[in-house]
């Protein structure tokens, strides 16, 4: 049996693109609203419900437990050139599965 739970949040980038792996200093932490069942594997699938900013924002998730994840907006590309990494808010939706 599998179980699902879905929310959304608001979320904006003010930091430098990042390009380090497990640093997660500048990640937002969502908690699930009920807790999975203990042992379970969860997955998470983010997507952009808004278009506020004239990029592509990037969605990072990190650290997927049964109580709740790390997400960032990793904006890539400006254009032609390489982002600054920064963006305006955007809602961001998303679905969390057992699987």
């Amino acid at each position: 049996m599998s179980f699902i739970q879905t929310g959304k949040i608001e979320l904006r980038s003010d930091n430098a693109i990042e390009t380090t792996g497990g640093n997660t200093s500048t990640f937002t932490r969502v908690t699930f609203p009920t807790p999975f069942p203990s042992g379970t594997d969860v997955v998470v699938f983010p997507l952009t419900q808004t278009f506020n900013g004239p990029e592509t924002p990037g969605i990072r998730i990190h650290e997927v437990t049964t109580t709740g994840f790390l997400i960032r907006m990793n904006e890539v590309f400006a254009g032609a050139a390489k982002s600054d990494g920064k963006h305006t808010t955007e809602t961001i939706g998303w679905l969390a599965s057992t699987v």
